[in-house]
């Protein structure tokens, strides 16, 4: 199963594929109609909800693309005939994906990763490249932004990467709503970044990786530069509040939760 940043990776390596809509739900179901997955010979992209109906409609799928064949629709009651116990019924239309299909999967794919929310990582150390690799997997667009090319081009694939040496800038352009999270490799930068996303006022979220003890240099800072911005929004420290857990990959799963 690749993940959902994988999709043009997925179909530029996938010469046959059928896309399995769930078309109809009655009663209790694992997804809402209008989900979908798509099967290839050996792989398969998203999901159905998995279980016995997911295996069932991914031999069909495989069989029709084996034998030629371009769409079937399958209904499948979800009770103890096929081991699931949701009691509901669903419909689901197998179709053979033809080069229409595709670009237009492209397009609303393009257009998904384009309305999510952006969520901007300053600093590609190793909490941040944990933290990157978290975000990949969520409905978000995952932003890391260094002055760094190297470390910039280990990112992964689902994540937009932004090479300049003044993040300050991508602060001011992103979009409204967005959120922040800072940790490069200096202090002094990680300050400017969170007084900027403090500053726009609109962000969903700014946190700012450190102690308390860096909170409390970071609320120093602003009131010897007169800054009127106010800092109580922000996080400081980010991840797991409560334990000692240092560990980057720890640290990203609480804040990416």
């Amino acid at each position: 199963m690749t993940g959902d940043g994988d999709l043009p990776l997925f179909l530029a390596a996938s010469p046959g594929v059928a896309r399995i809509t769930v078309e109809r739900v009655e009663g209790s179901a694992p997804r809402d109609a209008g989900t979908w997955m798509l099967v290839a010979p050996e792989a398969e992209f998203e999901t159905i909800g998995g279980g016995a109906l997911e295996h069932r409609a991914i031999a069909a799928a495989r069989a029709m693309l084996a034998e030629g064949g371009d769409g079937l629709d399958l209904t499948m009651p979800l009770g103890p005939e096929i081991g699931q116990c949701c009691g509901g019924r669903v419909t689901l239309s197998i179709r053979r994906l033809d080069e229409a299909a595709r670009a237009a999967l492209h397009a609303d794919h393009a257009a998904d990763i384009a309305a999510r929310p952006a969520v901007h990582v300053f600093g590609v150390g190793h909490v941040g490249r944990a933290l990157a690799r978290a975000l990949s997997l969520l409905p978000v667009r995952a932003v890391l932004v260094d002055s760094r090319a190297d470390l910039l081009a280990a990112a992964p694939a689902a994540v937009e990467t932004v090479l300049t040496p003044l993040p300050e800038a991508v602060v001011r352009a992103a979009s409204p709503g967005a959120a922040f999270i800072v940790m490069t490799h200096d202090h002094a930068t990680d300050f400017l970044i969170a007084r900027e996303a403090l500053a726009r006022g609109d962000a969903a979220y700014v946190g700012l990786i450190g102690s308390r003890s860096k909170r409390a240099a970071f609320e120093g800072w602003l009131r010897r530069e007169g800054d009127t911005v106010v800092a109580a929004p922000l996080v400081c420290p980010i991840g797991g509040h409560g334990t000692r857990e240092k560990r980057p990959a720890a640290i990203a799963s609480f804040v990416a939760a």
